[in-house]
């Protein structure tokens, strides 16, 4: 049994630790909270009093919110399927953030190139491997499909060839395809979830403070592929250099000293920027520059 070590006091969250910790640290430190890890320790220290943080592996993380051993926590909306925590917690935010790509991850029912399996039905009666076995067995007795599921500890792709299929997680397939896979379904998709059990939601000032963590993560989210933008504009050129300017709302125009010149700032999607900058460059902005942001709040 473990011990609760964290301050009842506090919101005590719980953070994946692995492979998905640095990008979650990160992410944490785009919204505001500096998280610092100590190698030999599983609590890290966040500057922020209210808060107590410790990490988990993401598949612990929902059963621990649910057993109230932490108030909150981040881990794949998968593994709160797996553990069939999915009607137990408060869903805060779905956080589109992993270790390789802002894309769901998916867990995919893939078999040999050269296998005669060709459908989900001629699974029947076979073995497969699979991290995700619960929510396997659910899925082929949905299908109405008899299959023999056991647990992988990993190496999951090479067991495509010792046995019938695996079922595995992929976030951009080169996995797969590096292993000459072929997918026939996708089981599940999954994104990061911010999860609560229902007591600490029910309180007040952990409700506002967990909403106040995941407006701020969401924020700094949404400011990954985003720069700001600032020029100075002959007013003569303003309307035709707004005209083509994307922008949240619309730029904000502000007047300069010398009446003939306007500055424009917008915020607009980082692959915009290298067309954009030589068409506003055409058009007659000057002192153009553009800088990241660490949060975009809608």
């Amino acid at each position: 049994m473990m011990t609760n070590r964290l301050p009842p006091d506090t919101l005590r969250l719980g953070l994946p630790s692995g492979s998905m910790q640095q990008s979650t640290i990160e992410l944490f430190a785009r919204a505001g909270y500096r998280v610092s890890v100590d190698s030999r320790s599983v609590f890290p220290r966040i500057d922020d009093d209210s808060i107590s943080a410790v990490l988990f592996r993401s598949q612990e993380i929902s059963r621990y919110v649910v057993d109230d051993l932490i108030d909150c926590g981040l881990c794949g909306y998968d593994w709160v399927v797996e553990n069939g925590n999915d009607t137990d917690v408060v869903e805060i935010a779905e956080l589109t953030y992993s270790r390789a790509t802002s894309s769901p991850a998916r867990w995919v029912l893939a078999v040999p190139e050269e296998s005669e399996i060709k459908r989900v039905e001629d699974f029947e009666g076979k073995l497969i491997a699979t991290e995700l076995v619960n929510t396997v067995r659910k899925y082929f007795a949905a299908k109405g499909v008899n299959v023999n599921v056991e647990f992988s500890w990993g190496t999951t792709e090479i067991k495509a060839r010792i046995l019938d299929g695996i079922v595995d997680l992929t976030e951009t397939g080169s996995s797969i395809r590096a292993n000459n896979l072929r997918v026939i379904d996708t089981i599940l998709s999954s994104t990061i979830r911010f999860i609560s059990n229902k007591k600490a939601w029910d309180v007040p000032w952990k409700r506002e403070k967990m909403e106040n963590i995941a407006l701020l993560l969401k924020g700094a989210m949404e400011a990954r592929a985003k720069v700001g933008l600032k020029m100075n504009v002959p007013e003569a050129k303003l309307a035709e250099i707004v005209g083509f300017l994307p922008a949240e709302k619309s730029p904000t125009i502000s007047r300069l000293s010398d009446k003939e010149w306007v500055a424009v700032e917008v915020i607009l999607e980082e692959k915009q920027e290298r067309e954009l900058i030589p068409r506003l460059k055409r058009a007659g902005a000057t002192g153009i520059i553009t800088y990241p942001l660490n949060k975009v709040i809608p």
